[in-house]
């Protein structure tokens, strides 16, 4: 009777785990934080993207950058091709070009996996309407996040980095629409020139 239970633990153990291995397999929206950015004697935090190849064509990482106010500061659509890597910086690439001018040093970085560029830091110069930043969400984007974290929060001083797999979530109509809405008017408002966010060619990593 003990065995039959074991066998019995073993296998829901196995369908749980197999169940939470296939939620991850269609996540198309990723968010993840950033702290510490620009930052007197703190590292650059690093958001690194792979295309896992499971499409076998190229796709977008459309990021959206907000500060801790929750204010969109920048936007843009990087692609990333079957098994490349993609790696930006949060100082230099993801909130260096705020609307506003102002410099965030925490806030959220989303990301939305899609099989069409949501318009780029190269393209928003032509853009016409607002269906130019729309997205096509499409699986196949996996995602890791960098955290600057600071040691005087525990009186030890200095900084540490902390790596995790950047969590995926759930793409509702409306949180997309309000994400795309707010790259298109930040485009607009900063003319093509602020609100962008830049992309890292792919043989560039760092």
């Amino acid at each position: 009777m003990k065995r039959a239970g074991l066998y019995l633990l073993l296998a829901m153990t196995l369908i749980l785990s197999g169940t939470a291995l296939a939620q991850g397999d269609n996540s198309v929206y990723f968010v993840t934080y950033y702290s510490n950015a620009n930052t007197s004697g703190a590292p650059d935090g690093t958001v690194r993207v792979i295309n896992d190849g499971d499409t076998g064509a190229n796709l977008w990482a459309s990021f959206y950058v907000l500060d801790d106010s929750q204010e969109l500061n920048e936007c843009c659509s990087c692609q990333v091709t079957p098994d490349g890597l993609l790696s930006e910086d949060v100082n230099l690439n993801l909130t260096a070009n705020t609307l506003t001018g102002r410099v965030p040093k925490r806030g959220a970085i989303k990301v939305i996996s899609s099989s069409v560029q949501a318009f780029g830091p190269a393209g928003f110069a032509n853009f016409e309407t607002h269906s130019d930043f729309i997205n096509t969400p499409t699986p196949g984007l996996r995602i890791w996040a960098t955290h600057v974290q600071s040691g005087n929060n525990t009186g030890g001083g200095g900084f540490s980095v902390t790596e995790d797999l950047v969590a995926d979530s759930n793409l509702v109509p409306s949180e997309e629409t309000l994400l795309e809405t707010l790259c298109f008017y930040v485009a607009w408002l900063g003319s093509d020139n602020y609100g962008l966010c830049t992309c890292t060619p792919e043989d560039s990593d760092f």
